[in-house]
């Protein structure tokens, strides 16, 4: 088969579309013919030698996919050859076949093109599991979200807002304020002009900015507010105070999604599958994609991605 690989660290032009071996299912495993791939930031870090995979991954790059199953292997549960599906990965995504656990298998959404279906495995995952698991956001509260027209903002700012939640995001320029407010946003808040935390009283925040974003995610937050941190854009080291935290009993967390043990994001998986997915088959949540490319192009997209200028999820498409 052929997959993207990654010559040797560095930037976009290191990708290149080889033929590689295939891989083959061990227990508990299937293989996905890929229809299309998400790309997340993860993949630009990796790309550049930053983010290696976790022990025994592929080496590909690629966190969510869509496809059909082609081959399945011994005690595999609810999946057989031909099923439509998407997959949550731990890497491998930019190829013709991939194989995942079924676990971090989920049907491919009612009423959403195969193709599309790539956007929603990752976005998904992390916003049940950090916003709705982990800081247990609740009916009426208010969540502010950074980096709102990104693929996790767009898909975390719906969610909320189908589960009765208020929500305020930061994004950058017209175009991207106007498509979240398109999306439901109640607040939208230009991070270039205005300081979030002169504006917004939070119930959650959704944080991929980290370090630089800390000190005013803290004063954000209301009374028993929940800080979700899932990104280092803005550095990793930043100044807490901890009189404001526990004058606010305030709660912090850091989580990261892709090296879980596959037991962990099973739970996570079938928490999407049970509450998620009814409201993408409804049309309450859907996917925002940007752009699809051909998956040989993989350099382009990567260009896009690290613009900065999309809005949503930008797609390889087989």
């Amino acid at each position: 088969m052929h997959a993207i690989v990654v010559t040797e660290p560095g930037g976009p032009e290191v990708l290149e579309w080889r033929e590689v071996p295939e891989p083959r299912p061990g227990p508990g495993e299937l293989v996905i013919t890929v229809a299309a791939a998400g790309l997340n930031r993860a993949d630009l870090l990796q790309r550049q030698g930053f983010y290696p995979p976790p022990p025994g991954a592929s080496s590909v790059l690629g966190l969510e996919c869509s496809g059909v199953v082609t081959e399945i292997g011994e005690n595999v549960m609810g999946f057989a050859p031909g099923d439509e599906v998407c997959a949550l990965l731990a890497g491998g995504g930019y190829a013709e076949k991939v194989v995942v656990p079924w676990e971090q298998v989920l049907p491919a959404p009612e009423g959403v093109p195969l193709v599309e279906a790539a956007a929603l495995p990752e976005v998904a995952c992390t916003v049940w599991s950090n916003v709705f698991m982990a800081a247990r956001l609740r009916r009426g509260e208010t969540l502010l979200v950074h980096g709102g027209g990104g693929g996790i903002g767009t898909f975390a700012l719906q969610l909320a807002k189908a589960f009765g939640s208020r929500v305020a995001v930061t994004t950058g320029g017209p175009e991207k304020a106007a498509r979240c407010r398109e999306l439901g946003a109640d607040q939208v808040i230009d991070y270039r002009e205005e300081d979030f935390a002169e504006l917004v009283e939070a119930d959650v925040i959704l944080d991929v900015i980290g370090a630089k974003y800390l000190s005013r995610n803290l004063k954000a937050l209301n009374s028993g507010g929940r800080l979700v941190v899932i990104g280092m854009q803005g550095g990793t080291k930043g100044e807490l105070d901890l009189g404001v935290l526990t004058g606010k009993r305030a709660t912090v967390i850091g989580t990261r999604l892709r090296d879980r043990p596959v037991a962990e994001k099973g739970t996570i998986v079938r928490g999407v599958r049970d509450n998620v997915w009814p409201l993408v088959a409804a049309g309450a949540v859907r996917p925002v994609v940007d752009t699809i490319v051909p998956m040989e192009e993989a350099a382009r997209a990567h260009r896009l991605m690290e613009s900065g200028s999309h809005i949503g999820k930008v797609l390889l498409a087989r």
